[in-house]
């Protein structure tokens, strides 16, 4: 019996034991999620004023450097074209080598062009007696245009996503020559929220580039789009929305005020259409734009947003290319109506080309010069009404010493010369403890020579504090916007992505939310999933820099955020 009853005691502490720590349990997590919570905008300057404390931060000695002031070798900044894949081998001596935008040179829904050729070099054509072929590479139109345009690398032929492409290889003094002016259907589009088209409707009668720039203006809807230099869809919004708001002068006063409103209301502009889809996954925009063939094969936009298509078409025109022989003209045009088979036409169909065909744009054909003229313009303006502060952190840890230090140091000395002299720049690197290199400045001559001169003298030892260099950079640019409140705050971080001192993502995860600063990451032989996973927290561009593209990577990077 009292066995019994001590076993009934034990039992009954037992119980009041193990509900008193899950009782714990719940209070502990509750308040933990309570203190991640805790961290708001309101009090946000307080946790970063903390962690900022606990941190032993040093100030470099300023040291100039010698700057380069010759224009960028757009040449040397491209990779070996080898890094662009060919999808169609020819299979002659004689033959002809076709850039081609990806949307038609992928997988699956995305290999139209490549099925052509295929097909056509299967047929054994000829041309003067002998059996010809092509060759297909896949490239964006955008980087073939700079391949073409510096001489580094010419195809003979190339069909890019629109005619603006080959309008800008002429106007840089390269032959092209429009053989075909339509290979297979395509349109660029708005593609937007059902529910926000809805109240578009509702509110302007229509949905066009025209209400949606409307809406923008007066903070009603929230766009992204892509990088003008790039991206064959954000080249056409911008020329379209010019167009908007002056279709008798493009490059007017006029429309350049308007431009400047409609982009001061931009929440983001994405140096690729994946990084643009990551970021309306998270809900943030209203909408975005794509081309209709990529919309049509996404079943998760198809259901909850609306294509609304603009501009000019994408119906992938090809061009000859340089001087080329007879012999090769006369391949291209024959491939060219070899495309236009119906059974290729139908296949195009199939995958989600060849529709809307009853649209027809309204913008007037736009030459090179012109185009070359408003993407100067775009990068000019962007930042007009709100320009950035960014602040560079760098990782000079020992695991950087080597290679990944190098390509570091190239990266930033190559890639300064795209960082516009309106904004503001700063650099921080760290390994055991932080160092704040070069205080926030206008990225003037005299900044710019400050910045040289600090990353020529960067130098690789000790552990790795990669978050205690983010929350420095933070409370610079917390600083900054303090005094200048109306600008942009970045950060780019460039590591190998591994953290053994100072504090963890998961303690400063909370602050860069709540000042929701875009944190843009760059690996150098790295952990890219941490690098991605602190990018990833407010929708930034993450790069491999182990490739060999990396400066052309970089450039086109800062070309769109700075």
């Amino acid at each position: 019996m009292m066995n019994k009853g001590k076993f009934l005691i034990v039992s009954l502490i037992a119980v009041v034991v193990f509900f008193g720590v899950v009782y714990a349990g719940i209070s502990l997590t509750s308040n933990l999620g309570k203190s991640k919570k805790q961290i708001t905008a309101e009090n946000a300057e307080a946790q970063l004023d903390k962690m900022y404390s606990k941190i032993d931060v040093a100030k470099g000695k300023p040291a100039k450097g010698q700057i380069d002031l010759n224009p960028a070798d757009l040449a040397e900044e491209l990779p070996d074209i080898n890094k662009f894949p060919v999808t169609v081998e020819n299979s002659t001596e004689s033959f002809v080598e076709i850039f081609s935008s990806p949307e038609k040179t992928g997988k699956g829904n995305d290999s139209w062009l490549n099925e052509v050729g295929k097909d056509y070099n299967a047929a054994k054509f000829q041309v003067d007696g002998k059996v010809v072929s092509v060759k297909i590479r896949s490239i964006a139109s955008g980087t073939a245009t700079d391949y073409i345009k510096s001489g580094k690398y010419v195809p003979d032929a190339f069909t890019p996503s629109n005619e603006f492409w080959g309008e800008m290889v002429k106007d840089s003094g390269v032959t092209a020559e429009l053989i075909s002016k339509r290979m297979v259907g395509n349109v660029p589009g708005l593609v937007i929220k059902k529910k926000k088209h809805d109240q578009l409707v509702d509110k302007y009668g229509s949905v066009n580039v025209k209400t949606v720039t409307d809406a923008m203006a007066k903070n009603e809807f929230a766009m992204g789009y892509t990088d003008p230099f790039a991206s064959s869809t954000g080249l056409n919004l911008l020329l379209t929305a010019l167009n908007t708001f002056d279709k008798s002068n493009l490059l007017g006063d006029k429309a350049v005020q308007g431009f400047e409103q409609f982009q001061s209301n931009v929440p983001f502009t994405a140096s690729t259409t994946l990084q643009m889809r990551e970021a309306a996954k998270s809900g943030a925009l209203d909408g975005f734009v794509l081309e209709y063939q990529t919309f049509i094969n996404s079943p998760d936009l198809k259901d909850s947003y609306i294509f609304t298509p603009f501009g000019v078409r994408h119906d992938s025109p090809l061009y000859a290319i340089g001087n080329i022989s007879d012999e090769k003209k006369q391949i291209i045009q024959q491939f060219a109506q070899f495309a236009q088979e119906k059974k290729y036409q139908e296949l195009g169909k199939k995958n989600g080309f060849n529709g809307l065909e009853s649209y027809a744009s309204e913008m007037q054909t736009v030459d090179g010069a012109t185009l070359s003229a408003a993407q100067k313009l775009w990068k000019e303006k962007k930042n007009a009404n709100k320009p950035i502060v960014a602040v560079f952190v760098a990782d000079v840890s020992g695991s950087m010493n080597g290679e990944p230090m190098n390509r570091m140091k190239e990266s930033l000395l190559k890639g300064q010369k795209y960082l516009g002299k309106n904004n503001s720049i700063g650099l921080v690197t760290y390994s055991d403890d932080v160092t704040i290199n070069l205080p926030i400045a206008p990225f003037d001559t005299n900044q710019q020579s400050y910045f040289v001169g600090a990353v020529e003298g960067l130098q690789a030892n000790g552990g790795t504090a990669t978050y205690d260099g983010i929350v420095v950079a933070m409370k610079l640019l917390k600083d900054e916007m303090k005094k200048n409140p109306d600008v942009t705050p970045l950060i780019f971080v460039l590591s190998d992505g591994e953290t053994n001192r100072g504090h963890s993502l998961d303690e400063i995860r909370g602050l860069i939310q709540a000042y929701k600063v875009p944190i843009y990451t760059i690996g150098y032989n790295a952990n890219l999933k941490a690098l991605q996973t602190i990018s990833s927290i407010n929708e930034a561009a993450s790069i491999n820099a182990d490739s060999d593209d990396v400066v052309y990577k970089i450039k086109n990077l800062f070309n769109v955020q700075l």
